[in-house]
């Protein structure tokens, strides 16, 4: 229902500016405000799209490429509690211990802090017409999740992530030798 209420907002909106309309109204919204305000073009590591289709999972790629979400409740690590590290699934860069995971309620995998503070890009993101911080890998601009300041202390900060995005690997002697290759294997198209 809530869905259903932003887009007629969203799209009433349009209409009083001219947008969705047959008049000849120029746009008068920037691009930003129609989604991700997406500043950086390229990212330290990349991979053809052939070969990501062909290593992740239909919902791993389009969390990650094409900005989705998965449902609610639904993905793998919501209720993890196992110890280790959670990295990104495309390049196995390292983001997340399982010493800042919490329980946010929210059907998402929360997380109150990052492993790195460059572990992740932050870009504002206008989609549905709402304002939020999208959460991108910093190696290879996958998407994540979003940030919200409702979190739990120390941080007070909420990275509210994609099961479909993360990789995990399990505490233990290797835990601090993971490669791009070797994040991204430990999610297998079977995994989701």
């Amino acid at each position: 229902m809530a869905v259903f209420l932003r887009r007629g907002l969203l799209l009433a909106f349009h209409r009083t500016l001219g947008q969705g309309s047959n008049t000849a109204y120029p746009s008068v919204l920037p691009a930003a405000v129609l989604g991700a305000c997406r500043s950086k073009k390229t990212w330290p590591v990349s991979f053809p799209q052939e070969e990501l289709r062909k290593r992740l999972t239909p919902k791993q790629f389009h969390v990650t490429q094409e900005r989705g979400t998965e449902s609610a409740f639904t993905g793998e690590f919501t209720y993890h509690k196992d110890e280790g590290t959670y990295h990104c699934v495309v390049c196995g860069a390292p983001l997340f211990s399982s010493d800042s995971k919490f329980d946010s309620g929210s059907g998402w995998p929360s997380f109150f802090d990052l492993l790195k503070e460059e572990s992740v890009s932050l870009a504002d993101d206008f989609s549905y017409g709402l304002h939020r911080v999208e959460t991108t890998c910093s190696q290879c601009g996958a998407h994540l999740g979003h940030l919200f300041d409702d979190g739990p202390k120390p941080t007070g900060k909420r990275y509210c992530i994609n099961s479909a995005s993360l990789a995990f690997q399990a505490a233990g002697p290797d835990e601090g030798r993971a490669s791009a290759s070797s994040g991204a294997a430990t999610s297998g198209k079977g995994d989701l």
